[in-house]
């Protein structure tokens, strides 16, 4: 990786480093005014002007990381790049800065309401872990072909079926999100929707690198 490159990755580092502790203090003073007891399902009933300003401060989040990826790439695909580095980042700091406040979550299998747009996601800790740790990754392989002079070159095909990919692995997490308000309903997660969205999206990504690497200059 390139210097300028490398000075790219500690400054997207250290906003999404910072951004994840700053969502894990205000979810504990979420938790702190809402469930003092402790976070659990089933979900209690939140007021509806409070469940309006966190779909707004959702939404405003998912910009400010578009918002440091448009800043950090050179190009469209390092620009995708580095808001998938940045988000991965964010949401892995955040669970780190959950467990270091309030001790939770116990396990890396523990359900956690991941999102509120446009429905409730829900799923264990793992999950998302895995999907950022896949951003990451997928950021760090578009910069190192961008600074060698192999740019990865995805198709239309390819991004459709991306999408695909990443809509199923949605699907994994809203599918059974009524059950978050019905006690005792949440009794398993629904793996193997998770991991037909998942794997083939990191087999299809591998596929492209591999063109990129293998590709004569």
């Amino acid at each position: 990786m390139k210097k300028e490159s490398r000075h790219r990755l500690l400054w997207v580092s250290v906003f999404a480093v910072a951004m994840g502790w700053f969502e894990a203090a205000l979810v504990v003073y979420l938790r702190m005014l809402y469930m003092p007891e402790g976070f659990a399902f089933p979900l209690p009933p939140f007021p509806s002007e409070i469940a309006a300003i966190e779909l707004g401060r959702e939404a405003a989040t998912l910009l400010m990381l578009l918002a440091v990826g448009m800043l950090a790439g050179r190009t469209p695909l390092e620009r995708f790049g580095w808001f998938m580095f940045s988000f991965g980042v964010w949401d892995i700091v955040y669970y780190i800065g959950l467990k270091v406040a309030l001790g939770w979550p116990d396990s890396l299998l523990t359900w956690d309401l991941l999102f509120l747009l446009p429905v409730p996601w829900i799923g264990p800790v793992l999950a998302p872990v895995l999907v950022s740790l896949g951003l990451i990754a997928a950021c760090l392989v578009i910069v190192r072909q961008q600074d060698t002079g192999k740019p990865l070159q995805p198709t239309l095909p390819f991004w459709i079926a991306e999408v695909l990919c990443g809509l199923i692995i949605i699907g994994s997490f809203v599918i059974d999100h009524p059950k978050a308000f019905e006690p005792g309903a949440l009794e398993r997660f629904r793996w193997e929707v998770f991991l037909a969205g998942y794997l083939p999206g990191l087999g299809l990504f591998a596929w492209v690198w591999r063109r990129a690497y293998n590709r004569v200059s």
